[in-house]
């Protein structure tokens, strides 16, 4: 197989490559026909436009399939906790016990929030759309660094 696509317009010719995804799928890297040719696509919906490169998560929605560094995600929810996916998500493979144990002892060095965060918490109105009050605490977060 190619590692290109050839795309004629107008009378010219443009390669794009092709490029290859964790699960062996193939795709037109489109991202220099734009500068190349001043020519635009459409995907209505995006159902057809791969929005990034990742070594993480592949997700095909129209399939159901979610996985995070190979791993389905009704694998890891019952078999997982969640700080078991996290290490995975951030080291690239689920821990052993040793490495899970220094993990959760550092994770839950560093749950404790200020007391004051409480007061914050308690000025918004009962009726405040949670992810408002949510993004303010995190931006208050900064407020508390020592």
């Amino acid at each position: 197989m190619s590692d290109k696509a050839t795309l004629t317009y107008d009378g010219k010719t443009y390669d794009l490559p092709v490029v290859e995804g964790t699960e062996n799928e193939k795709g037109i890297d489109i991202s220099k026909l734009r500068a190349q040719s001043g020519l635009i696509t459409l995907d209505p919906g995006f159902k057809n436009t791969g929005s990034t490169k990742s070594a993480i998560t592949y997700l095909d929605g129209e399939n159901g399939i979610l996985r995070y560094r190979g791993y389905s995600i009704e694998e890891l929810a019952e078999n997982a906790s969640f700080l078991e996916v996290s290490y995975l998500i951030i080291y690239g493979e689920l821990p052993n016990k040793a490495q899970y144990e220094v993990f959760c002892k550092e994770v839950t060095e560093h749950t404790l929030v200020h007391e004051e965060i409480k007061n914050i918490l308690d000025g918004f109105p009962s009726n405040a759309h949670p992810m408002g009050v949510l993004s303010s605490l995190i931006s208050s977060l900064d407020c508390f660094l020592s």
